[in-house]
C-alpha cells in the first residue's frame, strides 16, 4: 500500500461523521427516556455504543492507514537529498 495519511482518505471522514452524528441523540423525540437498557435511558445507551464504535474505528484507522515507519523513511530521504 502506498503511504497516504488517513486525513486524505475521504471514506474515513464519512464514517467518522456518521459515528459522531449517531452518538448525539438529536434525532430522538424530546423528553424520552423509556425504555431503560441496563439501567440507562436508551439515548444514553446509544451514546455509549457510539463512543465505543468511535474508539474501535479510530484504532482501526490508526493501525491500518497510519504507517509511521514509511513517514520516518520519507523524512530521512528528504533530509539526505537536502544534505547532498
Amino acid at each position: 500500500m502506498d503511504f497516504k495519511e488517513p486525513i486524505k482518505t475521504k471514506w474515513i471522514w464519512v464514517v467518522l461523521a456518521i459515528i459522531i452524528l449517531s452518538g448525539v441523540p438529536w434525532y430522538l423525540p424530546e423528553g424520552t427516556y423509556n425504555p431503560i437498557i441496563l439501567g440507562f435511558p436508551y439515548w444514553a445507551f446509544i451514546s455509549i455504543i457510539s463512543a465505543v464504535a468511535l474508539a474501535i474505528f479510530l484504532n482501526y484507522v490508526i493501525d491500518k492507514f497510519w504507517n509511521m515507519e514509511v513517514l520516518e523513511k520519507k523524512i530521512e530521504e528528504e533530509k539526505e537529498k537536502e544534505g547532498n
